[in-house]
């Protein structure tokens, strides 16, 4: 196995695992675990710190899953000429979202990897990607819930992805980081479940969603 393809899942890795929502609260003075949900995601930076820092979260979350596909893996291409490319694009996507879920930084506890992902496979697979984004929008539009959303999205990357004309690699890799998705947001399922859960703009009666 060629050495480009663990450099690139390593420097994806680390730039995926940058804690951009824990950075950027920090810098307002708070601690964005122990508020909200917890979680240090754009959603929690959003309600916790305000709408232009969650923005700017959610902005880096995004270009931390789409600068490895773009940029690293042809890098580790050009070093490696033997290396695929196709391959070091999914290999650095991957990468980049385990980052973000898991980071280093923070005892390898990060986000739910929504924004990360949209970046990562907005790269690898622009058409599902597009499916998905205008279910996230349908969703939230006709609900606010930013949680359920993203569900739905997390939903429809993989099963777009399967229905269009993809090789099966991105097809499984989709279907396993939509799982990954819907997972980590458990906690969320059961507040919409048990009607708990909070609509983007509401007073914080009950935990954010991300």
């Amino acid at each position: 196995m060629s050495l480009a393809y663990l450099i690139a899942a390593i420097a994806a890795y680390f730039i995926g695992s940058l804690p951009t929502g824990f950075l950027v609260a920090k810098a307002k003075g708070v601690d964005i675990r122990k508020v909200g949900s917890g979680n240090i995601g754009a959603t929690n930076v959003f309600r916790a710190v305000g709408k232009g820092p969650g923005t700017f979260v959610l902005l880096v979350d995004a270009l931390k899953g789409c600068a490895p596909v773009l940029w690293i893996a042809p890098l580790c291409q050009h070093a490696d000429s033997e290396a695929s490319l196709d391959t070091l694009r999914i290999v650095s996507g991957i990468a980049a979202i385990m980052g973000h879920n898991y980071t280093c930084w923070l005892r390898f506890k990060g986000g739910k990897g929504i924004a990360t992902s949209a970046g990562a496979f907005g790269a690898l697979t622009p058409q599902p990607l597009g499916i998905a984004a205008l279910a996230w929008v349908i969703v939230f539009s006709a609900t606010k819930y930013v949680s359920l959303a993203s569900i739905v999205a997390a939903a429809a990357l993989p099963i777009a992805t399967w229905i269009m004309p993809f090789g099966m690699p991105l097809r499984i890799i989709t279907t396993i980081i939509g799982v990954l998705a819907i997972v980590k947001h458990r906690a969320n399922i059961q507040r919409l479940l048990a009607g708990k859960e909070l609509r983007i703009g509401e007073k914080k009666t009950a935990e954010a969603a991300e």
